[in-house]
């Protein structure tokens, strides 16, 4: 619960007041500060439109949200988008907080008299761990001509967000740009795994995984239940391995025609392997293909981004504005031309290294591609908001379903004695602003108030005395 003075950043005393920054005036050592000085509260107010930030603001912002996040602290951040009403009142607040910095004592409290303050007050319960959450997770296949003792690719990405404000997380770029061309890929290799004389010798498993964010949950729980059974924003793409590939395998056969489709077809894109190995003694996996890996799965992991350390990956300022779609567009055909030159071998047949497959009836759709990232974006996708109930989850399995076989679900659970993840409820308040007096401006008022009262009361127990006085000066006036 709070219910304290609204301040910004800029009053000398910021103790038990709900302080009020602007994201363009945001900075860690001002949060900090707020810390040091026991603020009641800090609200960051964020531009509905992110794409008018100017993108130092926003580099800057995502720089410091692993901080924010990491830090430990009992004041309560809130963050909330800006609206004309929200904006006045910073405004107001502004003002007070300037002119109590910069005025004499005696303004102080004539400013004090006058001003109106905001009081900002919450309520609600406090939060609670949810002990039941179900992670949902989706899978769906192809198989292959020849039966299913055929070797599987699985194509994997995790459709969940992650943010300092679960609320505010879409996860453009990571993941919904993933989910985005996972689906238009599932359509591609669909419409080929229809006719016997497209059908390749390989089985191609998609899924879906939830609890990306957390460690990958989803693909995690999916390879313990299923370990017996199975077998866009630049010029840059990278394909993350936990160990290079040898030679003759079909993972380096991947990698050979990934670099044959970037430079016939697009020798824009700088393409490269980045080798790291998988680090146990961390606590959060790099990447999630390093949960293969851990089960001594060939697999990798293909991203536009170079580091997993992207300040990108974590944070709620990954908006639809910082995808590229025609990037996205080109990057899911390079990955679905060379995954078609590996599942129908045609290095070693012979063909042309700028043969195209997707081309014409069957040729990739940038309106379809657009339009899921468009719906995925529109909607915060933080784990702890996604029930298996969720009309995400379903419309994700529809979509699914529309091109793939065997479409089923995979729920995790955390474990109640040694939890891997724990959520809370009480992800959204309401906060109310109330135009109210300082504080102070009740004590002016009390002793105004007991002076008018102290006036009165001395004229009535002298009444006589005064009575005679103004006598006595009226008749002298009327003398001379």
């Amino acid at each position: 619960m709070l219910n304290t003075e609204a301040r910004t950043i800029e009053a000398d005393v910021l103790s038990r007041r709900c302080v009020l920054m602007r994201l363009a005036e945001f900075s860690f050592d001002k949060f900090q500060e707020a810390l040091r000085q026991s603020a009641g509260a800090v609200v960051i107010i964020l531009p509905q439109n992110m794409s008018i930030m100017p993108q130092d603001v926003i580099q800057q912002f995502m720089e410091i949200e692993p901080e924010l996040l990491a830090t430990e602290t009992i004041v309560p951040v809130y963050f909330a988008l800006e609206d004309d009403e929200l904006l006045t009142i910073h405004e107001q607040t502004y003002s007070a907080s300037v002119s109590q910095g910069t005025a004499s004592a005696a303004e102080v409290l004539l400013h004090t008299a006058t001003a109106n303050g905001f009081q900002m007050v919450t309520s609600g319960a406090q939060s609670k761990a949810i002990s039941d959450w179900s992670i949902t997770s989706l899978e769906g296949r192809l198989t292959g001509l020849g039966g299913e003792d055929l070797p599987t690719i699985v194509i994997v990405a995790h459709y969940d967000s992650f943010g300092v404000a679960p609320w505010l997380s879409y996860g453009a770029d990571c993941n919904g740009s993933g989910v985005a061309a996972l689906l238009e890929l599932a359509r591609l290799f669909s419409r080929l795994y229809t006719y016997k004389r497209t059908h390749a010798g390989y089985n191609i498993m998609f899924f879906v995984s939830g609890g990306g964010k957390f460690n990958y949950q989803g693909t995690k729980r999916w390879l313990e239940d299923n370990l017996d059974h199975t077998g866009g924003g630049d010029d840059s793409l990278y394909l993350h391995v936990s160990k290079p590939p040898k030679e003759a395998t079909p993972q380096y056969a991947f990698l050979k025609e990934l670099e044959t489709v970037t430079s016939n077809r697009f020798p824009e894109v700088k393409f490269s392997m980045i080798h790291k190995k998988i680090n146990l003694a961390e606590d959060m996996l790099a990447w999630e293909h390093e949960r293969f890996g851990i089960r001594r799965f060939p697999a990798f992991t293909v991203s536009r981004l170079e580091s997993h350390r992207n300040s990108l990956r974590t944070s709620i300022m990954d908006m639809r504005s910082q995808i590229d779609i025609r990037k996205l567009y080109r990057n899911t055909k390079v990955i679905a031309e060379a995954l078609a030159r590996v599942i129908y071998n045609l290095t070693e047949k012979g063909a042309p290294e700028n043969l195209q497959i997707f081309t014409e009836q069957m040729q990739l759709q940038e309106d379809q591609l657009s339009s899921v990232l468009d719906w995925l974006t529109a909607q915060p996708r933080a784990a702890q908001l996604i029930d298996k109930d969720s009309t995400l989850i379903s419309t994700l399995e529809y979509h699914m379903n529309r091109y793939l076989k065997d479409v089923k679900r995979h729920y995790v659970k955390a474990d109640k004695r040694d939890p891997e993840f724990l959520f809370y409820d009480q992800l959204k308040q309401t906060m109310n602003a109330y135009r109210v007096k300082p504080a102070i401006f009740d004590l002016l008022l009390a002793l105004c108030i007991a002076a008018y009262l102290g006036l009165a009361y001395l004229v009535v127990q002298n009444f006589g005395f005064i009575y005679n006085m103004v006598r006595r000066i009226t008749l002298k006036q009327k003398q001379h």
